[in-house]
């Protein structure tokens, strides 16, 4: 469980230092700032995506997991969740300066939430930490998504910090249930969940890039339907 909390710990000091260095960008770089996160996370989202992964598979994944995502209404969720605790957060107060240059909670929290859970390495690297000990995948994901965190947090606030508590539960049950889950997960479930996730990457790099409606948190589901595949070995 160590190596979980340091890479919830990275995003946090990540996303500390990116507020810190945000506040002193000019409005010109941020929005510029802005577009080349938007074409990392597109370009991490296709080198993501790009497996041997059966496509038909993978398109029905995302469509049963839109449906039960919207069924649930997961985004509006995540969001009205984002919503509070930003009018906790915030101060009533805003300078022009602050309000055209940041992003709401939400759409930081929604954002970082699928950046940093969506793909294998946080399945993968929590398994091999619960079952073996063995914490290098997770160590070397906490330095990238302490990076990412810090460039998110330049332009997306303190939504990015938020994200840390649901990266580490979310983790945790894998660590904590690493032995049950790693007799559902086959080869080709790892593969799928990796292919899905890199789809979901590149939708909310698109959104960022042309600032677009695409209801990322609705595609949650969709990352655990190959666990479900692989647990009747449909997959």
């Amino acid at each position: 469980m160590i190596y979980n909390l340091i890479n919830g710990a990275a995003v946090l000091v990540g996303g500390l230092l990116g507020m810190l260095i945000g506040k002193f960008l000019p409005k010109k770089i941020s929005n510029t700032l802005m577009k080349a996160i938007a074409l990392g996370v597109m370009y991490i989202g296709i080198s993501t995506m790009l497996t041997d992964a059966n496509s038909l598979i993978v398109l029905l994944c995302l469509t049963f997991g839109v449906v039960i995502g919207e069924l649930l209404k997961i985004e509006d969720g995540i969001n009205k969740l984002g919503e509070y605790i930003e009018n906790r957060i915030r101060k009533k107060e805003q300078t022009e300066f602050e309000t055209s240059t940041k992003p709401d909670i939400a759409t930081g929290f929604v954002s970082s939430i699928i950046l940093f859970c969506s793909g294998s390495m946080a399945i993968v690297g929590s398994i091999q930490a619960g079952l073996l000990n063995d914490g290098s995948t997770l160590l070397a994901k906490s330095v990238l998504d302490g990076v990412v965190g810090m460039i998110y947090a330049t332009t997306m606030g303190f939504g990015v910090l938020l994200s840390a508590i649901p990266l580490v539960l979310y983790q945790g049950l894998f660590v904590l249930l690493a032995s049950s889950i790693s007799s559902l997960l086959s080869t080709t479930a790892i593969t799928i969940i990796s292919t899905v996730g890199g789809i979901i990457i590149l939708g909310i790099g698109i959104n960022l890039m042309f600032d677009t409606k695409i209801r990322i948190g609705s595609f949650i589901p969709a990352v655990f339907i190959p666990i479900i595949l692989s647990a009747f070995n449909l997959i």
